[in-house]
C-alpha cells in the first residue's frame, strides 16, 4: 500500500513535535495505519529560520506549493491566527485533503463552515488538538460517551492561568511575578492577553459545546472573566479555609440556550480541579448514565499536542462522526441558583431579595445561594461561585 503523504502547515513548536513523533514513531503508526505516514512538505513564514533534517521534504513559505504536490492525503494544521489558517484549510479540503487543525481560534471561528465543506467533498476533519493538548476529551465524548447525554462540563483549558494561580498560593508570588516566572519558563506570551482574559479557555469551550450539544453558545452572552484582580490576599485567605482559586471553564444546556462562562471560582478540596496545579489541564464531565468522570493532562506543549494530532491521524479513515442531540435530555432552568462567596468586611447590607445568605464563613466571606443574574447586582464586594461541597469549611456560629 501506498504511504499517506502529509503536508505541515507550521514548524514552531507543535510542527516541530508532529515532525519528531511522525519519524521517531513510524513502526507503531506504520502498525496501525497498515502503511508509512511520510511527511511532504512543511510550510513555514520564513525559509532562511529553518531547516529540515530530511533534505527530501519540501520546505515552501508558498501554500501554492503544496497544493502544487500531485498526491497530499493529510493536511495538518500547526499555525496560529484566524488567517491565513483558514483559507489554507479550505483550499486544502477543496483538493480532496483530510484536515486536522490545533487551532483552536480559527475552529471556533469556522468550525461549521470546514466541517460542512469536508462532508461535501469526502474528507474528514480533525480538531482533537484544539482543546486540552494531550487529554483525548474530544475523542471520548464522541466515540466513548454515545450512550451517555452530558449534561454539564467544567474544565481548567488554560495552563498558563493555572500556572500563575499555583505559584500565586504556593510561592507567595503576585500576579505581576507569576506572570513573569510564567513568561520566562515560556507557559506565557510577550502579550499574555489571550491566556490570561480568558479567551483561550472560551475558544475551547465553545468547541466543545458544539460537540456535546450540537451548537455554540451566544458569544456575547458567554460571561468571561479574567484573573489579573485576583490578589494574593484573596487568595491567602481562601486557603486558610481550604479553598483554591481555579480559572475555570463551564458549559449547561440551559432551557433556552447554552449557558457558557470563563471566569476565576472557588474550589472545595472535594472537587476534582481541586488538585489540578500547575499548567496541567483537567475536564470533569456529568453525565446522565456514568454520573461523574474526570480527565486530567497536559494541556499544551510540543508532544502532548503532537500526541493529540497523531491519534487524529490515526482515526483519518475511521466512520464519519454522527451525533445524537437528546432532546429527552431536561436542560437545567437559565434560573438555577449556584453557591456563592462573597467577600466583605464585617456585613453584608443591601443585598437583593434573590440572594440567600447560607451562612458566614471565615472572618469575613459569606456563602449565599443565588443566580448569575442576582450575583451581578452585587457590585459592591468581589464574589466567586463555589465548586464542590461546602461542608468542610469552618463555619462562623455567629450570624451577622
Amino acid at each position: 500500500m501506498t504511504a499517506l503523504q502529509v503536508a505541515l502547515l507550521g514548524y514552531g513548536t507543535v510542527g516541530k513535535g508532529v515532525y519528531q513523533t511522525i519519524h521517531q514513531h513510524q513502526a507503531r503508526i506504520r502498525k496501525l495505519l497498515g502503511r508509512e505516514v511520510k511527511v511532504a512538505a512543511v510550510l513555514v513564514k520564513d525559509l532562511s529560520k529553518h531547516e529540515l533534517p530530511d533534505q527530501e521534504v519540501i520546505l515552501t513559505d508558498q501554500f501554492s506549493d503544496i497544493l502544487g504536490i500531485e498526491h497530499i492525503d493529510v493536511v495538518i494544521d500547526a499555525i496560529v491566527g484566524v488567517e491565513p489558517g483558514f483559507t489554507y484549510l479550505q483550499e486544502a479540503i477543496k483538493k480532496g485533503c483530510h484536515v486536522i487543525t490545533a487551532n483552536k481560534e480559527m475552529f471556533a471561528y469556522h468550525s461549521s463552515t470546514l466541517q460542512n465543506l469536508a462532508a461535501e467533498h469526502g474528507v474528514t476533519v480533525g480538531f482533537e488538538a484544539t482543546v486540552a493538548g494531550g487529554i483525548p476529551i474530544i475523542q471520548t465524548l464522541k466515540k466513548l460517551l454515545n450512550a451517555n447525554k452530558v449534561q454539564s462540563l467544567q474544565g481548567i483549558l488554560n495552563g498558563t492561568s493555572n500556572f500563575i494561580l499555583t505559584k500565586m498560593r504556593e510561592e507567595q508570588l503576585s500576579f505581576s511575578e507569576a506572570l513573569t516566572l510564567a513568561q520566562q519558563l515560556g507557559y506565557a506570551e510577550a502579550d499574555p492577553a489571550n491566556d490570561i482574559e480568558g479567551h483561550d479557555a472560551f475558544y475551547k469551550a465553545v468547541i466543545l459545546s458544539e460537540v456535546l450539544f450540537g451548537e455554540q453558545p451566544v458569544w456575547e452572552d458567554t460571561v468571561r472573566e479574567g484573573i489579573a484582580e485576583i490578589t494574593i490576599d484573596q487568595i491567602d485567605y481562601f486557603h486558610s479555609l481550604g479553598l483554591r482559586f481555579k480559572h475555570v471553564a463551564s458549559l449547561e444546556k440551559a432551557a433556552d440556550a447554552i449557558k457558557c462562562s470563563v471566569k476565576p471560582v472557588l474550589v472545595s478540596s472535594s472537587h476534582p480541579l481541586y488538585q489540578v496545579e500547575n499548567v496541567q489541564n483537567a475536564i470533569n464531565i456529568e453525565a446522565d448514565i456514568v454520573g461523574s468522570i474526570s480527565l486530567q493532562g497536559p494541556g499544551a506543549g510540543m508532544f502532548p499536542t503532537a500526541s493529540a494530532i497523531i491519534e487524529d491521524l490515526i482515526h483519518i479513515d475511521d466512520k464519519e462522526y454522527i451525533p445524537c442531540f437528546d432532546e429527552e435530555l431536561s436542560p437545567v432552568s437559565s434560573a438555577t441558583a449556584s453557591v456563592w462567596v462573597i467577600l466583605g468586611k464585617s456585613a453584608i447590607i443591601d443585598l437583593p431579595d434573590s440572594v440567600s445568605i447560607i451562612r458566614k464563613i471565615g472572618d469575613t466571606a459569606w456563602l449565599v445561594e443565588a443566580t448569575e443574574d442576582s450575583i451581578s447586582a452585587v457590585k459592591e464586594l468581589p464574589c466567586f461561585q463555589l465548586l464542590g461541597s461546602v461542608d468542610q469549611i469552618p463555619k462562623v456560629e455567629k450570624v451577622y
